[in-house]
């Protein structure tokens, strides 16, 4: 197939970017995310029938504002400007921008002015949207109109009809904004006029069409399999692709958790066989992670480790010309990668590979896509539901599930203690109900009682999060019940440990993992 009719999104290092293209995605239409640095035609090359102009951290009139030229506007293609899009609309076009006499954050209630067709068709008169801003639309450019406003806030939204050029102050993308799916259809259906003809199974033809255009007739791939679902299914989908051009890599780097091991190399040995090496680096890992305590030193470290493995491996296995990692876009936006973000959490699996290690190119087939996503594509694919619907595990495992040094009893109380949630969650018909579950060994250690002795042992966190995106999350509210059910067992049947507490911390303001 060709590519698909969509939209092209035009980051501008807003933290919300990728919601807006998922959004999108959930109306059932394709959308790619480009640099705001691209080039007219690098977007035309898209064929998009539309544009829509991502927010930002800066001012648009910061001496260092990331812009784009009036020539974006006179394409003849409808164009959407969300927060800083907008303003940076209203500045290219002659309008003027200001720092708004009262900042407008959270769920404020907006007028919505012109409800009869375009942007806001069907939208209620009064609707609570996500606003996030310092700047506003002070002055109109010639030919645009207010359709929307709050008490702060007298240009909520803007529009051109006749060029097609539509703004919004607030942001639809986001939950918070409860008609925000409306106004996107609107701009999507309505004034793009496009039809919603995209899902996980044209992806994957795009996807992997690409991948043989990247790798060529003849170019082999190594994939390294961390053992979770993301590197799974980017290991089937350039499967599909190149098939036994693919060489995979598990490395057992020892922060498993309990069996994953032995079913990853079932699974892509025997259900979906690929070229399979099985390394043990267990030892090295451990050793290079002595008297570490520091949760982004571990990560480099692991980082580190992983790539010097694989080079390692690639030697073995003589010339292979491109290296493959399941990375998905919540990584990418944790580890900074975006212009003007801040750095959450590095991920091994981001920012690509030394050049010395001989590579030509980076193979990252799921790096648009949302953990939700990933696990439909795999389903569209063929593995087995089991290894798909599995919980979410980061790359460096167990490693950032034990805090403080890393040692191999510890790291075996979090796996034990891990595999009992897990079990009891099943049990008790939870599994599918809640999106991330696991343990944490805190590193504190208590006073504590058993059999008339006293202990002095570590205390295990659960985590238990809801979630659509990983972007933000709920505490999942687990019966008390079952909370003590679970402890019991842990401090009963896990040597070293004699407390157990439950984290009711959302994210934000905290991360879904401690470390």
């Amino acid at each position: 197939m060709s590519n698909p009719q969509g939209v092209v999104i035009l980051d501008f290092g807003g933290q919300y970017t990728q919601l807006i293209a998922r959004r999108v995605r959930e109306a059932g239409v394709y959308s790619v995310v480009l640099p705001y640095t691209a080039s007219v035609e690098d977007v035309l090359a898209h064929e998009p029938k539309g544009l829509i102009l991502s927010g930002g951290p800066a001012g648009v009139l910061d001496e260092d504002a990331p812009l784009c030229g009036r020539q974006i506007f006179e394409l003849g293609i409808p164009v959407l400007g969300i927060c800083y899009g907008m303003q940076l609309m209203a500045h290219v076009l002659g309008g003027l921008v200001a720092r708004a006499p009262q900042r407008e954050y959270g769920p404020i209630p907006v007028s919505m002015l012109q409800r009869e067709k375009g942007l806001l068709k069907g939208m209620d008169a009064v609707s609570p949207c996500w606003m996030s801003h310092t700047w506003q639309v002070r002055e109109l450019p010639e030919g645009f109109s207010a359709i929307a406003s709050t008490q702060a806030c007298p240009v909520a939204a803007m529009e051109d009809e006749s060029r097609g050029l539509y703004g919004v102050q607030f942001h639809p993308e986001v939950t918070h904004t409860r008609e925000g799916r409306v106004l996107l259809e609107n701009f999507l259906k309505e004034v793009c006029t496009l039809t919603a003809d995209w899902n996980m199974e044209a992806y994957a033809d795009m996807a992997i069409r690409q991948i043989k255009e990247q790798v060529g007739e003849k170019g082999t791939v190594l994939l390294g399999l961390s053992g979770g679902v993301d590197s799974a299914v980017a290991a089937a989908l350039i499967y599909r692709a190149i098939g036994d051009r693919l060489t995979c890599v598990f490395v057992d780097h020892g922060f498993m958790r309990k069996g994953e091991g032995d079913q990853v190399v079932e699974v892509f040995s025997n259900t979906f066989p690929v070229r399979l090496v099985n390394v043990d680096a267990s030892d090295r890992f451990f050793s290079d992670l002595k008297g570490v305590v520091d949760p982004e030193a571990k990560r480099k470290i692991i980082g580190r480790d992983f790539v010097e493995v694989f080079k390692e491996e690639a030697a073995k296995l003589g010339k292979l010309d491109h290296f493959a990692q399941g990375t998905i876009y919540p990584d990418v936006i944790e580890s900074g990668a975006v212009k003007g973000s801040a750095v959450i959490k590095s991920h091994h699996n981001v920012g690509g590979l030394p050049a010395e290690l001989g590579f030509t190119s980076l193979v990252e087939p799921l790096s648009m896509l949302f953990k939700d996503e990933v696990r439909k594509l795999g389903l569209t694919l063929g593995l087995p539901q089991t290894l798909v619907m599995r919980q979410p595990f980061p790359g460096p495992g167990l490693a950032i599930r034990t805090l403080g040094e890393l040692t191999r009893e510890k790291v075996e109380i979090v796996r034990e203690t891990d595999a009992i949630l897990r079990e009891e969650i099943a049990a008790a018909g939870l599994a599918g109900k809640i999106s991330q579950y696991f343990t944490v060994l805190t590193n504190a250690r208590s006073v504590g009682v058993m059999g008339d002795e006293r202990t002095y042992a570590y205390a295990v966190a659960i985590r238990a999060v809801l979630t659509d995106d990983f972007m933000t999350a709920d505490v999942a509210q687990l019966p008390y019940e079952l909370l003590g059910k679970i402890a019991g067992r842990m401090v009963g049947e896990v040597s070293g440990v004699n407390r157990v507490l439950y984290d009711v911390t959302t994210k934000p303001p905290a991360s879904i993992e401690w470390e």
